[in-house]
């Protein structure tokens, strides 16, 4: 909605020259017609500029800094971008355990990892020195660059971390919306579930109020990806909240006993037989609706039907590129909605298409 859109050079241009006398000549290329013309441009750029303006004061539709200064003024900000924590294996010549130094560093290619902490013996935590999700997809073996002595070989071997880029406007406006619509209330549900988000690293939150009786408080927590959060960000988010049971140390109460725990992941495995209409390999197709299978179950994450209904599954396989039709069609061996309790997330599991 555009308040000044009628605001144009013809609109304003017309009411001018209303007022100027019907004996004076005001026809296009007149004197006055000329004489007009600039200041009813300027004034349409003004219109226009008014509009964004207002546009800008309101958190629904401002954008960029002025987003930002509007939801500064509720204490929200925006969370800039997070570095990825891989999990790395480090082996000596022998192919054994190996202990480096913390703050030693590792090249993949164009993005360079640092060692921040210790897991165990030849274990540890690797930090791309770059922040964002670039640093996720990482795999495979890094390359020291600087010589250590004794080390033969480094390898990522799982993703503890995912990095998170600068959060977008929308994902800005939408927490500052829950936040002035859900208002935190000293311990509310809500409280627990935006202290967890301001984690980094941290996608989602799923409260459990008196779990375990009365002040007892439990956490679900996903990643970035929205996977079950590794034990690295679980004791991140558990530090954060109530590193000491009842003591108000972290964000929580005095009081509340706070356990954070990773969200339950939920395999969905899906096979069916699909007619090919030739535009696509089998291949192609299965990797389009792993995509798509993705995607679907991320939308479902801790909502208020989390439930995976076996139609949309069907819909999602008959909508891909290059399908047909399909036949056969099994969600984790059967024909029924799936589903997904408190606590719980479902994550894709192994898809296997068959002609």
């Amino acid at each position: 909605m555009h308040l000044y859109e009628n605001q144009s050079f013809p609109a304003i241009m017309a009411r001018m020259l209303a007022v100027v006398p019907s004996d004076v000549d005001k026809r296009e290329g007149s004197i006055v017609y000329t004489a007009l013309a600039p200041a009813a441009v300027e004034l349409a750029n003004m219109y226009i500029e008014l509009d964004i303006n207002l546009r800008q004061a309101s958190a629904q539709t401002a954008t960029g800094m002025y987003l930002d200064l509007r939801t500064a003024d509720y204490g929200v900000t925006r969370r800039p971008a997070a570095k990825a924590v891989h999990k790395g294996l480090f082996v000596n010549g022998n192919g054994s355990p190996f202990d480096v130094p913390l703050g030693s560093r590792y090249s993949a290619g164009k993005l360079n990892f640092v060692v921040t902490e210790k897991i165990t013996v030849g274990q540890f935590q690797l930090q791309c020195e770059l922040a964002g999700s670039v640093g996720n997809a990482v795999t495979g073996a890094l390359l020291p660059i600087d010589y250590i002595s004794g080390l033969a070989a480094v390898t990522i071997s799982e993703l503890l971390i995912p990095g998170t880029d600068i959060q977008t406007d929308e994902e800005l406006r939408k927490e500052y919306l829950t936040t002035v619509r859900e208002p935190s209330t000293s311990g509310n549900k809500a409280d627990y579930r935006n202290w967890a988000l301001q984690v980094a690293g941290v996608g989602d939150a799923a409260v459990k109020p008196l779990w375990d009786g009365p002040g007892t408080v439990k956490l679900y927590v996903i990643d970035a990806d929205q996977q079950p959060a590794s034990i690295q960000l679980v004791e991140e988010v558990q530090n954060y909240i109530s590193p000491e049971a009842g003591m108000g140390d972290g964000k929580a109460p005095i009081g509340a006993a706070v356990t954070v725990v990773a969200a339950a992941g939920i395999d969905i495995d899906v096979t069916a037989e699909v007619v090919l209409n030739g535009t696509r390999t089998l291949s192609q197709v299965a990797a389009d609706f792993g995509t798509d299978l993705t995607a679907y179950l991320k939308s479902l994450t801790f909502g208020i039907d989390p439930s995976v209904k076996y139609v949309r599954i069907g819909a999602l396989l008959l909508d891909s590129a290059g399908v047909q039709d399909y036949s056969n069609l099994l969600v984790n061996g059967g024909t029924s909605n799936i589903s997904i309790h408190l606590g719980e997330v479902a994550v894709k599991g192994t898809v296997i298409l068959d002609e």
